[in-house]
């Protein structure tokens, strides 16, 4: 799977050629190897349930129930909970490899060690809240969406099946011919991609319940906090970023400036021939050399060129400096917050000091899209390909820097080419 195609079936639905993509095929193998495993649950909980119903039912209506049935009943009811977490584990193992063929996103691991974490931990009991769910909706759903396609191919065969004494009764008419059951046929057939749709999204909500159960990690209130603190040192160092940049481009830059321009002038009124002309020389050359060193400074604590040309065109005067022909392609049609422009821009930068340095690139491509409440940024070059952050090429100091805005960094570089390179930052409003 490229980076271009759908992460996730839900995301895949929204493109106009589901039909005619892979898609439908992965959801198809997903609710297939869903029957046995559904089936299987279906039939213990029914094996459990339905005496206990039927007791509960009994009771309500005042009928008499036998003492030694309810004690045999609640036995087994307690045996099949304290059993429960233990069986819905393995089942857990293998949805969520069964989930990689509808969702290519990383799902979190279960954190639950021991024979004792199977009881104590939230994440076992929403495992065992997975298996239910996994035996008694997903069966009926199944079986509402079975009937559908029963229908639909029933109608299909109308014409060659309505005639003489076979006749197809609808409900609200019958079909006695064929000429009356081609209407219905020509709706079905009609029909065909809705209920690929229907399907599809039956899968969508399966594998999305699956991942909500599956995938919360058991120290969520503890990751929480973590989120938040992580937001809240972002702010402050976004906060004392301005204030190191205000005080050097106000404070420091001037003083620097009128510095260089006093030594300068005294060069002047020195003559060359004197005994400070040389270390008056030395001096000039070294503030003119400090401005040029705190010009950086003020620059890489935040790129001038945003504030003067925004993202697209500080992009653009980093493709241009490149020393490999770069084309830049922006679709910013909403403005994008300073925080997460100041990363597209770092981003952008190391991107393509890498390629300069290590790829053996002959072109580059940069695209900035701002789809959703989202900026993704691509970075994409014809190189020799084979990009491991285990090598210290920089992607992993980018990695960090665009985890510490909540984004997420993606990279693909088969051996031989091409790299890309896509980051998603989320834009909050």
């Amino acid at each position: 799977m490229t980076l271009d195609e759908p992460r996730h079936l839900a995301e895949a639905l929204r493109r106009r050629r589901y039909l005619i993509s892979a898609w439908p095929w992965r959801a198809l193998a997903y609710a297939v190897t869903t029957v046995p495993l559904a089936g299987v649950l279906a039939v213990g909980l029914f094996v459990v349930g339905a005496p206990l119903l039927a007791v509960v039912t009994a009771a309500q209506r005042g009928r008499p129930v036998a003492l030694p049935l309810v004690v045999v009943l609640t036995v087994v009811a307690l045996a099949a909970v304290a059993v429960a977490p233990l069986v819905s584990a393995p089942l857990a193992v293998v949805d969520r490899w069964r989930l990689g063929l509808v969702d290519g996103r990383p799902l979190p691991g279960p954190g639950v060690r021991g024979l004792a974490a199977r009881y104590t931990t939230g994440a076992a009991w929403r495992e065992v809240a997975y298996a239910a769910w996994l035996g008694g909706a997903v069966p009926l759903a199944y079986g509402m969406f079975a009937l559908l396609v029963l229908l639909d191919v029933l109608l299909l065969a109308g014409p060659w099946v309505a005639g003489g004494t076979d006749r197809i009764v609808l409900g609200w008419t019958t079909v006695d011919s064929p000429r009356a059951a081609v209407p219905y046929a020509v709706a079905a057939l009609l029909a065909v991609p809705g209920l690929g749709y229907l399907a599809g999204l039956l899968v969508a909500a399966q594998a999305g319940v699956a991942r909500w159960l599956l995938g919360a990690p058991s120290d969520g209130p503890a990751l929480r906090e973590v989120t938040r603190s992580r937001a809240r040192l972002v702010g402050a160092y976004e906060a004392e970023r301005r204030r190191i940049e205000r005080d050097v481009h106000d404070g420091a830059q001037p003083r620097l400036t009128s510095l260089t321009l006093q030594l300068g002038l005294a060069r002047l009124d020195v003559p060359e021939d004197s005994p400070a002309a040389k270390p008056l020389a030395i001096a000039h050359e070294q503030a003119k050399e400090l401005m040029v060193t705190l010009r950086r400074i003020v620059q890489g604590i935040r790129p001038q060129q945003l504030a003067e040309l925004g993202l697209a065109g500080a992009v653009g005067e980093l493709a241009a400096r490149a020393t490999v022909p770069v084309t830049v392609r922006a679709e910013l049609t909403r403005p994008v917050p300073e925080l997460v422009e100041t990363t597209a821009w770092y981003v952008v930068s190391e991107a393509l000091g890498n390629v300069a340095r290590h790829a053996g690139a002959t072109r580059a491509e940069v695209r900035l899209t701002r789809p959703d409440r989202r900026l993704v940024v691509e970075v994409e070059d014809d190189g020799r390909g084979g990009a491991d952050p285990a090598r210290g090429t920089g992607l992993t100091g980018l990695a960090d820097r665009v985890a510490a805005v909540d984004g997420r960094l993606l990279l693909a570089s088969p051996p031989g080419g091409p790299t890309l390179v896509r980051v998603e930052l989320p834009c909050r409003p």
